[in-house]
């Protein structure tokens, strides 16, 4: 398209464009069909509906306490919790809900020592089965790291890790919520439960010339040329302002010990008097990482490796973002696979760890 053919074409394509934005909000995310199987407090466990489960060995999907979960199911066509269905997996999910002032007590060990442990025991009991596959992403894997660094003895077999912060050194966020000039207790102490606005616009003024100018400059370009994915930009957009409160206790909880004080990594974190030891965790692990991750770089991970026992550690560090990982556009032709690979060969109840480490 000549510049003559991009100007006549510019007043259609800037009413297309605030259409776009403005009905954003009525773009449906999560919607394959699932069941409540257990719930405490605002917390929900959910099964997905299936007729072609062949792999007996479930998996629960464990997402980050902002946010919501329905990045794993985001739309028709590009829903990982889909390709996992369509590959026969029995798939479980755990939604944190939306906090609320009356649970300002809920605290990091109360996710990790209460809320997981249980969702696991109700997925173990739902499916029949005496094994499990944790699959964290973002501070859902961090929670699961936490978990295993527990228990000398759980039901999980395999851990999957995507985008985890583990070592907050040196990180952009750490950076910003690390330092003593930001005052943790301030936030947690003024609300009950910290907005998930104020966190949203937080992370997004980490990369603001980005989230205020490029994601708009590039949905303008696309539309005036005609290539709009209208459908893909607007279940993302409703899924980003989509935010959360994060409990008062949880948050002041996640911001001291992982960030201020680095806590996992020093091996100083304790919950409920338990020290979280790495080394409990002997699960066949996947820890998938993007490069361009500014939330939680690569090299964020690298200390997990030399830490936990486990002898099948395979780790797969990509090309992308924090979110745009598994949930870009090449993620259903690139990553899925890749994670749907190394989860088929370790999901036989009857078969042995691969007792390797490997990096792909």
């Amino acid at each position: 398209m000549n510049a003559l053919e991009r100007a006549a074409r510019a007043p259609v394509a800037a009413l297309d464009f605030f259409n776009i934005l403005l009905t954003q909000n009525d773009a449906q995310v999560g919607t394959s069909p699932k069941d409540v199987i257990w719930t405490h407090r605002k917390t929900t466990l959910y099964r997905y509906r299936s007729n072609r489960r062949r792999h007996p060995i479930p998996i629960l999907l464990v997402f980050a306490l902002i946010n919501r979960p329905d990045i794993f199911d985001l739309r028709p066509g590009g829903s990982f919790v889909e390709y996992l269905l369509d590959e026969g997996y029995d798939v479980f999910l755990i939604d944190w809900g939306y906090p609320e002032e009356e649970d300002a007590d809920m605290g990091l060990e109360n996710y990790v020592c209460d809320e997981l442990p249980w969702a696991i025991r109700e997925v173990l009991r739902a499916s029949g089965e005496d094994e499990v596959t944790l699959l964290g992403w973002c501070i859902g894997g961090t929670l699961c790291v936490l978990y295993g660094g527990l228990h000398e003895e759980t039901p999980v077999r395999n851990m999957v890790l995507l985008t985890t912060p583990v070592d907050t050194r040196g990180s952009l966020y750490g950076n910003w919520v690390g330092r003593d000039s930001f005052d943790v207790d301030f936030v947690s102490e003024g609300y009950k439960a910290v907005p998930g606005a104020a966190i949203d616009w937080a992370n997004k003024m980490m990369k603001p010339v980005t989230n205020y100018w490029t994601t708009y400059r590039r949905l303008w370009e696309n539309v005036l040329d005609g290539e709009t994915r209208r459908e893909a930009y607007q279940t993302m957009a409703h899924w980003i302002a989509d935010n959360p409160p994060f409990p008062a206790r949880a948050y002041r909880d996640w911001i001291t010990w992982m960030y201020k004080e680095n806590r996992l990594v020093n091996g100083r974190m304790r919950l409920r008097g338990e020290r979280v030891d790495l080394e409990r965790i002997r699960q066949s692990l996947l820890v998938v990482t993007a490069g361009a991750d500014h939330i939680a770089p690569p090299e964020g991970t690298q200390p997990l490796f030399d830490m936990v026992s486990s002898g099948d550690v395979t780790r797969l560090d990509r090309k992308g973002g924090h979110i745009g990982l598994m949930a870009g556009s090449a993620a259903k032709k690139e990553i899925w696979p890749e994670i749907g690979q190394w989860l088929d060969a370790r999901s036989d109840p009857h078969g042995s760890q691969n007792g390797s480490r490997a990096e792909a």
